[in-house]
């Protein structure tokens, strides 16, 4: 069940991480470069599409797993993962076009998700992974 809402996940933050990518490049770079958020908007890309293929990966041990406990820990991490995306890249893409400063605190939010993916990774990795 994991492999499946993590090769869609993957699959939607891979396409819309390049479109938006492409956008803040060329429609939005004059817009980016005059408020200075250039960088942060390119940060949210960067972390979106990495996260877009690190969901690829978790998707892939789905097929090597049948333990039903580390299924269920590597399904965290893809929400994990997922949750962190919407409210990093999320915030950014706000926060870089001028969106409301109440953005601003959520971006950590999305930092901490993201960093709980891997930590919960790290953990299936440490316990529950065969040699």
């Amino acid at each position: 069940m994991f492999s499946r809402f993590s090769l869609i996940s993957a699959s939607f933050f891979g396409l819309t991480g390049v479109a938006l990518g492409a956008f803040g490049a060329h429609a939005l770079q004059e817009t980016l470069l005059v408020r200075g958020t250039l960088h942060a908007w390119n940060t949210g890309v960067l972390y979106q599409l990495l996260h877009a293929v690190a969901l690829i990966g978790i998707a892939g041990c789905a097929q090597v797993t049948p333990n039903a406990i580390q299924q269920r820990y590597m399904a965290w991490v893809g929400r994990f993962w997922v949750v962190g995306i919407v409210l990093f890249s999320g915030s950014l893409y706000v926060l870089a076009l001028g969106g409301p400063r109440i953005f601003g605190p959520i971006t950590p939010f999305g930092g901490l998700a993201l960093m709980l993916g891997w930590m919960t990774l790290l953990i299936v990795g440490i316990k529950h992974a065969k040699d």
